[in-house]
């Protein structure tokens, strides 16, 4: 059997954890088997420091690689919110960087009344602003911008590979329900999902495909894209293709389901990619 390029988990603790903290999640992920969680902040950055040292020893002794995802109150677009958007990235980060998670997902910004071109040179600049200050203070993250399902949102697929190849330290996560979504069902293929990955390589390069962060669920969409997530047999979203796409261009990184019911649909997924791949 060739040797697993791809950890399968949870967004947040799992529904069958016995608390919903965070340490309980890490203990009852690896008591089902899978192998990474999502931290979920988004609500705000509530945790201090000294339970991210407990989380962080916790997620070592378990094994369970932690990612991050920051705030959904977050618009980097906004002259209003820009500020406290920025410090809900940098407190994500460093809170994260504590526990033991490099990777921050964030969904960036809304277009409102704005360009497209003109909100990627601002969200660019936030993001370099961000950037910055996590270097002046000393925090080592990989920045994950999320591929968004709704149009009024900031996040295609190319605006996203297009930052990560003007910033270093910024890497798209890949949500294929969104980008399944967003197109109101176009892209739900297996030839779909290859092109995909075939930009994120030849933009970033292979590296990129070995360090990958991707949100996976079942979903529903309507004319603006995404509605609200599904469990991902109640769905019409093709996953079991996104998992082919996956194996053909030999991925590694993380998988988070986002279902509402993420165990059962991370079991699922990790389940199929493992059939898959062999």
């Amino acid at each position: 059997m060739s040797r697993k390029k791809l950890l399968f988990g949870t967004a947040g603790a799992p529904n069958f954890s016995k608390k919903r903290d965070t340490v309980s999640g890490i203990e009852c992920v690896k008591e089902l088997g899978l192998e990474c969680m999502e931290v979920e902040f988004v609500r705000g950055v509530k945790m201090g420091e000294k339970k991210a040292q407990e989380v962080r020893e916790v997620a070592l002794e378990k094994k369970i690689v932690l990612s991050v995802h920051a705030p959904y109150y977050i618009n980097l677009n906004s002259p209003d919110k820009a500020e406290v958007s920025r410090k809900r990235i940098f407190d994500s980060a460093k809170i994260g960087s504590i526990c033991g998670a490099k990777d921050i997902v964030f969904h960036a910004a809304f277009y409102l009344k704005n360009s497209p071109e003109s909100i990627y040179n601002i969200v660019k600049k936030e993001i370099e602003s961000i950037i910055d200050e996590l270097g002046s203070n000393g925090i080592e993250a990989v920045l994950r911008p999320e591929t968004t399902g709704k149009k009024t949102q900031f996040g295609t697929v190319e605006e996203l590979i297009k930052l990560g190849s003007e910033l270093g330290g910024v890497i798209p996560c890949i949500d294929f329900s969104h980008i399944y979504a967003r197109s109101r069902g176009a892209v739900n293929s297996y030839d779909s999902f290859l092109n995909v990955l075939e930009k994120m390589e030849e933009t970033l390069g292979g590296e990129a495909i070995r360090n990958m962060h991707i949100h996976l669920s079942g979903i529903e969409y309507g004319k603006g894209g995404e509605r609200n997530h599904r469990n991902l047999r109640e769905s019409d979203f093709n996953y079991i293709d996104v998992l082919k796409a996956l194996v053909e261009f030999n991925a590694e990184g993380k998988v988070v389901c986002e279902s509402p019911n993420r165990e059962k649909d991370a079991i699922l997924l990790k389940k199929s990619y493992e059939e898959l791949s062999g």
